[in-house]
């Protein structure tokens, strides 16, 4: 199963990677779309740090730079929960500000925007699974059960006394 997941992670951060770059490097041009967005975040920046930008074009540096990271974790197989939540996250400004099909009145492009809008929310979907995909490992919760069940087996064994009677 590991090609598989190594192509599909791959496949699924492809996109992230190539248009975080296009973000990153040439954020001006997305800035206008995303200052609607940026600019309900700026009281929440500001209470995290007066200082922290919350300019619309520097935000969307960021979040083109958090994409190529995430992008390139996941498709290299690194930290790869971690980096699909990163993605995951970046994606609910990036769809909100650039595919508010719901603001637009001419038809044709009304649909154009919620074609993009679900494409982004089948994204969504795929980076959760990859964020709770331990890739065939039990979590921990099994494993802690296995190891009380395991240490009440050994205790049990090696008590001279059964431990019933105590």
């Amino acid at each position: 199963m590991r090609p598989v997941r190594t192509a599909a992670r791959s496949m699924l951060a492809a996109i992230f990677v190539v248009q975080g770059w296009s973000a990153f490097t040439n954020p001006g041009r997305l800035a206008g779309k995303a200052s609607k967005v940026t600019g309900q975040l700026e009281p929440t920046i500001k209470a995290i740090h007066p200082k922290l930008p919350t300019d619309a074009e520097t935000l969307v540096r960021v979040n083109g730079a958090a994409q190529v990271a995430g992008g390139l974790l996941l498709a290299t197989g690194h930290a790869t929960r971690p980096a699909a939540l990163l993605l995951a996250g970046s994606l609910v400004p990036t769809t909100l500000a650039g595919h508010a099909f719901w603001e637009i009145e001419d038809p044709a492009q009304r649909t154009q925007q919620r074609i993009n809008f679900l494409k982004n929310m089948g994204l969504f979907g795929g980076l959760v699974l990859a964020a709770l995909d331990k890739e065939g490992r039990p979590d921990l919760r099994w494993r802690a059960g296995r190891t009380y069940k395991r240490a009440k087996k050994h205790l049990r064994d090696s008590s001279p006394i059964p431990l019933h009677h105590r």
